[in-house]
């Protein structure tokens, strides 16, 4: 099964994990994450990520999820995606993250785009008749 790695800006991929864990009471085996800082030496966090990627590829593939495109942690995860075996996506979010966690045993190519939907999905105005965001859907 594909592996899922957040690359993100401090600690916000732990908080992400830590919703994961209070949303369906476990975290998988194959997500991690990995926090980039201010300080951090961009090629050193390159290769954190590619010994990451390498670690958790079960042959599988690896989906990377950053926080804001053209930002650094985009830009080293970037640099580590190779089409099929890493895909990325940029502007993680809650909803994103649980659609891909709800797919394990999905091809890494579904769950790039569960990842994709479930963004977009569930970017709803909290008044009205908006939509609504399922979330293992």
């Amino acid at each position: 099964m594909s592996a899922i790695i957040l690359v993100t800006h401090n600690g916000l991929g732990d908080s992400l994990i830590d919703c994961v864990r209070h949303v369906t009471g476990k975290v998988p085996d194959n997500l991690r994450s990995l926090a980039v800082h201010a300080d951090d030496d961009p090629q050193r966090k390159e290769a954190e990520l590619r010994q990451l990627a390498s670690e958790l590829n079960d042959g599988n593939g690896v989906l990377i999820l950053t926080d804001i495109f053209g930002a650094t942690p985009c830009n080293i995860a970037r640099r580590v995606c190779a089409p099929g075996k890493v895909e990325g996506v940029a502007g993680v979010n809650l909803p994103m993250l649980l659609r891909v966690v709800c797919g394990p045993t999905l091809p890494l190519a579904d769950r790039l785009q569960r990842a994709l939907q479930g963004g977009k999905d569930c970017i709803v105005p909290l008044e009205g008749e908006g939509g609504a965001c399922t979330i293992c859907q």
